[in-house]
């Protein structure tokens, strides 16, 4: 790799970590587009697995005592279930696909009916959205929007659910880095210097993050939070449609 390619995606790596850390939030999305844009889709998704085990893991490491063990435990089940079913076909979806569905996904979570609205602590919706958010992992890079769905529809606090979710997206980008690392004929290998930066870089972000957290507002912070979501998601979902304009006219 281009000593310039790697110097940009470790800053970028940095720079989501850093969202992240405000927001909890974003920066996996955004990084996830900036790798497809740098990278063939499975290394994309593999270097991308890394970093987000490394952020999540040092929020489960840090509210570990607040895990709900039985929400975990369903969520798990259903991720494991969806995993094993697409390593059957070993599904690489095309980037323009990738980035439409990622783009879409926050917007359609926000459609689904009220009644609808889910309980992590049923074992059945947490084998249900597990398999869900494993399926949109391994097509788009990330679960995000979904996976908050799934918690903030039942009774946890805030720290059960900050909690939970970060075990719970260890497991599913451990998961994805299975799938794209080691199953999909070896092309998501990583470079292990690469994969070193990227846990340092993540590590960064986060510590920088903590301060400009804890200055800002809840009315300023769930305003910036929203606006970001969406134009974020409404760019993908424009890359996604010139990539398949170009497709179309080449």
């Amino acid at each position: 790799m281009p000593l310039a390619t790697a110097v940009l995606l470790i800053l970028a790596m940095v720079g989501t970590s850093f969202l992240s850390g405000i927001f909890g939030m974003a920066g996996g999305l955004v990084l996830v587009g900036i790798l497809l844009a740098l990278l063939p889709l499975p290394d994309a998704m593999a270097l991308h697995a890394v970093t987000q085990l490394s952020s999540n893991g040092w929020r489960a490491a840090a509210w570990i005592q607040y895990v709900r063990w039985r929400a975990l435990g369903g969520y798990a089940l259903g991720c494991g279930v969806a995993l094993l079913g697409w390593a059957m076909f070993r599904y690489v979806p095309e980037k323009p696909v990738a980035l439409l569905l990622l783009g879409v996904s926050p917007f359609v979570v926000k459609l689904l009916p009220r009644q609808f609205q889910p309980d992590a602590e049923r074992p059945l919706h947490g084998l249900l959205y597990g398999a869900a958010c494993m399926t949109l992992m391994l097509l788009t890079g990330v679960a995000g929007p979904l996976l908050d769905r799934f918690f903030l529809g039942g009774t946890l606090e805030r720290r059960q659910i900050v909690a939970t979710k970060s075990v719970c997206q260890v497991f599913g980008h451990a998961a994805k880095l299975l799938y794209f690392g080691g199953l999909i004929d070896q092309a998501g290998a990583l470079d292990p210097v690469l994969a070193v930066a990227a846990i340092l870089a993540s590590m960064a972000g986060t510590f920088l993050a903590r301060p400009v957290l804890e200055a800002m507002s809840d009315t300023t912070y769930r305003r910036w939070a929203g606006r970001i979501v969406v134009t974020i998601s409404l760019a993908f979902i424009a890359q996604g449609c010139w990539l398949l304009l170009q497709e179309k006219l080449a």
